[in-house]
């Protein structure tokens, strides 16, 4: 449900607004009887900050529901950064003026193609009890979703059923050097969502914990697991455990969300990995009709349970179209049974979602706040359809520039860093040229030589931003550089802050050897850097106070926290811990 309000005079910046929401059948009911829990202790109501004058930002991405956790965090509901935040707004619950006027979800929000066994197995008793419609796949082994629910691929085993590259297929051959391959690319793809309702179910059980509850879904379902194998069991209930301990934090998350302006952008797992990674791998996907409709499906569970908060006008007819969707599903009608989403119209929603190029938006604060959408308009590697294509086509670039003339400060959200790290980037072209850039996720701003060189010239722009904050997640580990331009000066000041992830991070010995290695081997002096895309910028990593010696790369789940100065300068840069520390980036003296 989508609610959308109107204040009869502008809501006040400088102060905590609370709000009501009272729902009826016959009676109204206040929040104080259908959701007290969503309010801070002593509060009858939640409150928010209007992100007006943006003064603190908080900012993650990656949040994967059973992710592994480390023995140093406790018991309980850890391990997510966004329980790590209710916690540090409930210390502060008396002093809401300390609050985030904002939370910017970066992307991923969930894992569309990494789902756990017992996560799939709730989706399930959601779908069941809710009665969500079932939906024909076209091009698919199976005919319909519930067929896919009782095949039995249908848990831990779905690769089975994914569609394939055609037979000898020559971009099956440059991808993998074989005859028939998947087209999804995901290496957690066991549990694969495919239908529409799959979708949906997962985002109401990521963001709240009343699903759980209200409708008794259970993690544990012996019966799922028959004839699997002893592996697959274990798997099954280490994936539990985790998923357990997730399920535990989501009233906080509830609650956070209830009391946090938010705001989000997709990333590759909201619909697949390696999304538009390549034309060679759009090529696949769009020319098949199942991996066709399972994207389209992503799509529309980011277009009704993200996009929708963000730019609900841009988005409306979108909007409208995928509300008719559902309530015709409730009709029997010529081309689909009660209970069914219309084929047709199903196929007319995914084809406009197609064509959408909407989903980036602008806020007018101060400073602006502009969100960039680096997954749907992409340039094509005129080179070779397997290389990377650029996060942005010249056009989508000449358009952020447009946004940017004379605005003295922005902080501009980029799922994917504009300046990474140099080491990592450079491994990923290496794979490139080799022809497996699917191997490395080879996508970053310098992969293409096109959108580089139109992004770093954005910088140098005589009449772009004085003041650039980039905001980034993606990479599964946090950093902050300070940057500027060379042999300029009147050169912008620029700081790329990533936060990631929320709960997601990097394998932590294979991090720590990379992070050195780039240290040494792209020093300031080093001539190495030379031979980069961002020769002319002069890149100044920031030390965090938790780091051991040479160490730069913050390896740890939890969420950023940026404030900003009057005049949109970043003044502290921090990451909340799900192991309960407060660490800052600070800058080099």
């Amino acid at each position: 449900m989508l609610l959308e309000a109107h204040a009869e005079s502008p809501l006040p910046a400088d102060c905590a607004i609370a709000y009501e929401l009272a729902l009826s059948e016959r009676d109204w009911h206040g929040i104080a009887e259908w959701g007290p829990e969503i309010c801070y202790p002593g509060e009858p109501l939640p409150r928010f900050r209007l992100p007006a004058k943006l003064t603190r930002i908080a900012h993650g991405s990656c949040r994967k529901p059973h992710h592994g956790l480390s023995d140093k965090e406790p018991e309980g509901p850890a391990g997510d950064g966004l329980v790590a935040l209710d916690h540090w707004l409930s210390e502060r619950r008396t002093t809401p003026l300390e609050w985030p006027e904002v939370m910017l979800f970066t992307g991923d929000q969930i894992y569309a193609d990494d789902v756990a066994g017992p996560m799939l197995g709730a989706i399930d008793q959601v779908i069941e009890r809710l009665g969500l419609p079932e939906e024909t796949l076209l091009g698919a082994e199976v005919s319909d979703s519930r067929e896919l629910r009782q095949h039995p691929s249908h848990l831990y085993h779905r690769p089975q059923l994914l569609p394939d590259m055609p037979a000898n297929e020559g971009l099956a051959a440059s991808f993998f050097g074989a005859k028939r391959k998947p087209i999804f690319t995901s290496t957690g793809a066991d549990n694969h969502l495919i239908g529409l309702s799959e979708v949906v179910a997962m985002y109401l059980l990521v963001w709240s914990d009343v699903p759980w509850a209200a409708l008794g879904v259970e993690l544990e379902d012996p019966s799922a697991l028959e004839g699997h194998d002893e592996a697959t069991r274990e798997r099954h209930a280490r994936e539990a455990r985790h998923l357990a301990r997730f399920r535990a934090g989501l009233g906080q998350v509830r609650r956070l969300l209830a009391n946090v302006s938010s705001l989000m952008i997709f990333d590759d797992h909201d619909v697949t990995d390696d999304w538009n990674l390549s034309a060679a791998w759009e090529k696949a996907a769009y020319g098949n009709p199942f991996s066709r409709r399972i994207i389209g499906n992503a799509l529309t569970g980011y277009l009704l349970c993200q996009g929708a908060g963000n730019a609900p006008r841009a988005l409306g007819e979108l909007l409208e179209q995928a509300s008719e969707l559902f309530t015709d599903a409730h009709a029997d009608t010529e081309t689909a049974p009660e209970g069914h989403f219309d084929v047709e119209r199903q196929e007319a929603l995914i084809a406009r979602l197609e064509r959408c190029e909407r989903w980036d938006y602008q806020l007018e604060t101060t400073p602006a706040l502009i969100v960039a959408d680096t997954r749907t308009r992409r340039w094509r590697s005129e080179r070779k359809l397997s290389h990377p294509s650029g996060l942005m086509d010249w056009e989508a670039l000449c358009e952020l520039q447009q946004r940017l003339v004379e605005q003295r400060a922005v902080v501009l959200v980029s799922p994917a860093p504009v300046f990474g790290v140099k080491l990592i980037e450079t491994i990923q072209k290496l794979f490139t040229f080799a022809g497996k850039p699917l191997m490395v996720d080879a996508e970053n701003w310098m992969a293409h030589q096109g959108a580089a060189s139109v992004m770093l010239n954005i910088f140098r722009h005589s009449r772009t931003p004085q003041h650039f904050v980039i905001l980034s997640g993606d990479v599964h580990y946090s950093f902050a550089y300070d940057v500027r331009l060379r042999h300029r000066r009147s050169s912008p000041h620029i700081w790329q802050i990533t936060s990631s992830g929320i709960r997601n991070r990097f394998p932590v010995g294979l991090l720590d050897v990379l992070d050195r290695l780039n240290r040494w081997l792209y020093a300031p002096r080093s001539p190495l850097n030379l031979l980069t895309r961002r020769r002319n910028m002069r890149i100044t990593p920031r030390r965090h106070d938790a780091a051991s010696h040479g160490e730069r790369l913050l390896n740890a789940c939890g969420i950023g926290l940026v404030d900003l100065d009057a005049k949109g300068r970043p003044i502290a840069i921090r990451q909340l811990t799900t192991e309960g520390r407060e660490v800052h980036f600070v800058p080099r003296r």
